[in-house]
């Protein structure tokens, strides 16, 4: 069986940006030889249940999560140019505890933050980390952002951040293998320069 298990997945849920269907992630996970998959729809939770029924079906283990959309300031701001732009934060459920958590943070994100696009933000984050890992997300992310806009220290203080909120053994800094995109390199020998500097978990999506 592969020991690489694909934690950061859009499906056709992600409206405008995922292209693959349920069943036909699910199929390559399984020709693959996975024995596990996560699906991290942007900032919805729409095709959760049919993914973990499907996956069960399969003898795949379903990991529930979700790639949120996280406000640059309070949720409830909605100035343009300035809270148009949210970052990425990848969020996967260990159990039921954070599979609930996982909707409320969902449903606030539609019902009270929605600007564009369904958001959160950190205050309402810190209320429901339990039964959460936390990946610090991909390009758009705020850890990514910071890096690449230079700001290294800003970026220890956001690892310190999330590390504290969700414990240190469910925080993960986020690396991705995408070639053709030369910003992705750079974050990527950051990412891996600040794991072992502020001695977070490193994974790669």
């Amino acid at each position: 069986m592969s020991k690489f298990i694909h934690l950061h997945v859009h499906s056709e849920y992600s409206l405008l940006d995922g292209l693959a269907k349920i069943d036909a992630l699910i199929a390559k996970a399984k020709q693959d030889g996975m024995e596990a998959i996560a699906l991290t729809d942007h900032g919805v939770m729409y095709g959760a249940i049919e993914f973990y029924k499907k996956c069960l079906e399969q003898g795949i283990k379903p990991i529930i999560g979700v790639e949120f959309y996280l406000a640059p300031r309070k949720m409830t701001d909605r100035t343009p140019k300035i809270d148009t732009s949210p970052y990425h934060l990848t969020l996967l459920a260990k159990n039921k505890i954070g599979y609930k958590n996982l909707m409320k943070l969902s449903t606030l994100a539609h019902l009270e933050g929605y600007y564009y696009k369904p958001r959160i933000d950190r205050r309402t984050l810190k209320k429901y980390t339990r039964g959460l890992i936390c990946l610090s997300g991909c390009l758009k992310g705020d850890i990514p952002r910071l890096i690449l806009a230079g700001n290294i220290k800003g970026a220890k203080k956001r690892i310190a951040f999330y590390k504290k909120i969700f414990g240190w053994d469910n925080f993960y800094l986020e690396i991705q293998p995408h070639q053709n995109l030369p910003e992705q390199k750079k974050a990527n020998e950051k990412m891996v320069e600040l794991s072992r500097k502020t001695k977070t978990q490193l994974v790669i999506t």
